[in-house]
This record gives C-alpha cells, sequence and structure tokens, in this order.
C-alpha cells in the first residue's frame, strides 16, 4: 500500500472511532453543533473542506459572540471614563481545532477561542486630543416639553465622546442608528414637508443641527448636509440640519492632521456641542453666527412656565 492509500486508511478510521458532531460552546452553553459532512465535499478519499461554506459559518459565529470594545471618553463633569478590552473570535485557532477534529479525530466539543479587541481610544490618546477647544455651539429648548427632551439627551448620548481620526467622516444617522420606540425615542413634533407634525425622535434635529454649526466653527468639510423645508426657531435662519433615518443625514469630514473628540452635553434647557482636538492641530475657524438665547414662540416663557 502506498503512502496515499495508508494516509486516506488512518483518516478514514479516525472517523469511524470518533464523533461525528462537532460542538461550538460560548459561555458554557452550546452555540452551534456541526457535522463532519455539512462542510465536506463529495468526494472519496481524503475529504476536503468546502471553504467558501466554512467561513460563511465562521463569519456568523464571529458576529453572535463578538464584543466591542470602548473607548475612553468623559463623563458629564468631564471625569475620564477608562476604555475597556472587547472580545473578537479567533478564526485561526478556530479552523485548526475543526481541522483537527474532521482530519485527526481531534476534540469533538471546544469553547469559542478568543482574540483581544483593542479600543480606538485609550486614556493616554484622550488626554492629548482634549487639550485645545476648536470649535463650540450652544442651543437652546424647553426641559418642560418631556418626550421632546427625552429625545434631544438620547441623540446627545449617541453623539457624546466620538472621535474622528484624520480623513475619517462622521454620519449622523450612522452614529446614532435608528430612532424607535423601542430605544427610548418618544413622539414629539417634528417638521414634515413644511408642516408639523407628531413622529417618533422630534427634537434630535437639534443636536444634529447643533452639532453642524461646531464643527462648521471648528472648520471641518461638511460633506452633507440638509435644510428644513421651514424655518427652525432653535438656530439662525439656514443654519439648521434636518436627519431622518433613511433620508436626509449630515457627513462631515476631519480633514485635519490630527484626531477630533466631540462632546455633546444637554442640560437645564441647553444643548452644547464642543469640539476639542490636541495642540498640534492644524485648524482655520469659520464664522458662524450664533443661536439666540431667548425662547422662541413655540417654547415661549409661557409654555415654560406651564401656562398652555
Amino acid at each position: 500500500m502506498g503512502p496515499y492509500g495508508l494516509m486516506t486508511v488512518i483518516v478514514l478510521l479516525s472517523r469511524l472511532i470518533s464523533p461525528d458532531s462537532f460542538v461550538v460552546e460560548w459561555k458554557g452553553e452550546t452555540l452551534a453543533t456541526v457535522h463532519r459532512t455539512d462542510y465536506s465535499l463529495p468526494q472519496p478519499g481524503i475529504p476536503l473542506i468546502n471553504e467558501k461554506k466554512f467561513q460563511r459559518f465562521l463569519d456568523n459565529i464571529g458576529t453572535k459572540v463578538y464584543i466591542a470594545p470602548v473607548n475612553a471618553g468623559l463623563d458629564d463633569v468631564g471625569r475620564v471614563i477608562p476604555e475597556q478590552m472587547g472580545k473578537k473570535l479567533d478564526r485561526r485557532l478556530f479552523m485548526e481545532q475543526f481541522y483537527r477534529f474532521v482530519y485527526e479525530g481531534g476534540p469533538a466539543k471546544i469553547e469559542i477561542p478568543y482574540r483581544p479587541s483593542f479600543p480606538k481610544v485609550d486614556r493616554e490618546l484622550l488626554s492629548i486630543i482634549r487639550e485645545k477647544q476648536i470649535g463650540q455651539y450652544t442651543t437652546y429648548f424647553n426641559p418642560r416639553n418631556k418626550n421632546r427632551t427625552q429625545n434631544i439627551i438620547l441623540a446627545a448620548r449617541a453623539v457624546n465622546n466620538q472621535v474622528l481620526f484624520p480623513g475619517e467622516k462622521f454620519s449622523f444617522n450612522q452614529i446614532v442608528g435608528i430612532r424607535t420606540e423601542s430605544k427610548g425615542y418618544q413622539r414629539a413634533k417634528i417638521i414634515v414637508k413644511g408642516e408639523i407634525a407628531e413622529g417618533i425622535g422630534g427634537g434630535i434635529c437639534q443636536i444634529s443641527s447643533t452639532l453642524f454649526n461646531a464643527v462648521d466653527r471648528a472648520g471641518l468639510r461638511i460633506v452633507e448636509r440638509y435644510s428644513h423645508s421651514r424655518n427652525v426657531p432653535y438656530v439662525p435662519p439656514g443654519r439648521d440640519a434636518t436627519v431622518s433615518w433613511g433620508g436626509p443625514d449630515l457627513v462631515f469630514e476631519n480633514k485635519y492632521n490630527q484626531p477630533i473628540f466631540i462632546r455633546a452635553l444637554v442640560h437645564d434647557g441647553l444643548v452644547q456641542v464642543l469640539i476639542y482636538s490636541s495642540e498640534g492641530v492644524n485648524y482655520k475657524s469659520r464664522g458662524v453666527p450664533s443661536a439666540s438665547e431667548k425662547l422662541p414662540e413655540e417654547i415661549s416663557t409661557e409654555t415654560y412656565y406651564g401656562n398652555n
């Protein structure tokens, strides 16, 4: 018997005496059960793995077990929130263990092998990119409108502590995500085709508009920005940025030589967005008109004190 025939016999014997199922566990529970035939190409002799099908399986497993890292940031009073390491599937080790099971009759049960997933921003980098304020903008709202206030707070939290590296683009819709009741967004006034209506997420355009004016002051490149179909009361005419999931977006690009750090704060009827970078940033600010501190007509002082 030649060496190829001997290898075939060894492989076939190992398959006969070893289990047919490969059990993948995660946190002590079964995540997937794989049979040899699920990913084997039909041919006599030494089995071959269907690589395309197996890679899709790896992608699926990787998505299920991925734990995203968390960047360092600042809390509402400016204290540092440390970064957190994430975890991701160790594809190479997982493949080795699966191949060993198929070809050598290796262990039929494994715990998901992990690799660390590192955050983009740690405390050291954060301390550098918060040194210099290069842009800021403030708008005002009626905090007694509870639904709208809730929407403003949620959108601000999504934008807060975002870091944009040189050449990177920021998409408001991508960062904030879809606005749904399951995420805590409430029904509040929105503008639809020039008319005031009630809709989920009303108020988030105040965050996008405040952000637009802050980054515009900082001299960043505005890639995409749309105005409402009518003037809004919280920014000067023509200085708004309407956003809608699946529709208009606010997109800007960091054209500078250093990362930028975005702070979005909400308190006592005030929205404030601040843009920071390192001392070594080469930036050129732009003139942007400030928002009025006076409550506009639709959120007048009478409304503010509950007389409506």
